[in-house]
């Protein structure tokens, strides 16, 4: 069987699920696991980092050619070094380390790919030269990583991997079990019809802040996932503005729909009730995450985010396949609006 990376295709797919109450604890607990190993080697590379330099600085001190001896808290970094080192030297030593890593409801595959995401955040820094790991912290939306393993397979589909399709509205994930979906691609459902080989890679669960469930899935193949489009021999240019979204070079405009705008006056009324509520729960000692009406509240501003957010999308979305299905060439420039606003000349 083909290495994900060697199919000639990739496609991704987003899919809304409904999962159980009893399921939703599940994603919990591997987002707190997922978190809390990579925060791991985030601290304990940190601490090693900084006793090994004070270590070295002070050897640098001291007379040449000869090592001076540890004090009690030198001795102690020392022993911290030694015992982060072997804790990270393999994936499986933090498992062992944690017992409570080892519930059967944590999935294996999301501890090792937050340890690959540690390793892909430094690898990443050190092409770019910014963006050190640094520790996540804890949110009201969750997200954890898994892989899809075809075990004795000689040939990977839909519908024979650990995560794998079940029919039009359920899938089948490592730990969760089966969920219901909604919707259902006309790309997907061919591919099962048809029994086209089709690999499924890394598969993301998340929930956003305004508690819903997305599932990403990340295919690959050797079949082509579309067909190209027609040749139009069309081509244009476009040239974002401050006053309209976009003016294209044959002369007609897109008009900025400014959604944030007209869904301002709600939110702010909305994010007020939210901080009325959680100054009022702080004076009365009350938790926020068990603090309901705050709970309520920061649910309903949540999801007027979600909604400019979904609203800014589906625009770009039709504007972007619009003008790609009509032209040949599309040629932008370089441009930054957010830099464009920052001068206060224009």
């Amino acid at each position: 069987m083909k290495r994900m990376s060697s199919l000639a295709y990739h496609f991704g797919v987003k899919l809304r699920f409904y999962p159980s109450s009893k399921q939703k604890k599940i994603i919990k607990l591997n987002y707190d696991a997922q978190r809390f190993v990579y925060n791991s080697y985030v601290g304990r590379n940190r601490t090693s980092y900084h006793a090994k330099r004070y270590l070295a600085v002070k050897q640098s001190n001291a007379m040449p050619f000869a090592f001076s001896a540890l004090n009690s808290y030198e001795a102690r970094l020392a022993e911290t070094v030694v015992i982060n080192h072997e804790l990270l030297a393999k994936p499986k030593n933090i498992r062992d380390a944690y017992s409570f890593l080892r519930v059967k409801e944590i999935d294996s595959l999301a501890l090792a790919n937050a340890i690959q995401n540690y390793h892909k955040a430094w690898k990443n820094y050190r092409k770019m030269g910014h963006g050190i790991p640094t520790f996540h912290k804890k949110r009201s939306d969750w997200s954890y990583q898994t892989n899809c393993q075809y075990p004795k397979q000689s040939e990977a589909y839909l519908d024979n991997g650990t995560a794998r399709f079940i029919d039009a509205k359920h899938i089948k994930l490592p730990k969760l079990g089966i969920v219901r979906i909604a919707g259902f691609r006309k790309l997907i459902k061919e591919r099962l019809l048809k029994q086209i080989p089709t690999r499924i890679g890394t598969v993301t669960i998340k929930k956003t802040a305004d508690d819903q469930f997305y599932l990403s899935m990340q295919l690959g193949s050797d079949t082509a996932f579309v067909k190209p489009y027609a040749k139009t021999s069309s081509q244009i240019g476009i040239d974002l503005n401050l006053d309209n979204f976009l003016t294209e070079s044959n002369g007609s405009m897109v008009a900025n729909p400014c959604f944030y705008r007209k869904a301002k006056k709600q939110l702010a009324h909305a994010q007020r009730v939210l901080s009325r509520r959680q100054r009022r729960a702080k004076q009365e000692g009350r938790n926020l995450g068990t603090a309901r009406n705050y709970q309520k509240q920061r649910l309903a501003v949540a999801k007027l985010h979600d909604k400019i957010r979904r609203q800014r999308e589906d625009f770009l979305q039709v504007l972007s396949t619009a003008l790609i299905k009509n032209h040949d060439l599309v040629v932008a420039e370089e441009l930054r609006s957010k830099n464009l606003l920052k001068n206060h000349a224009l």
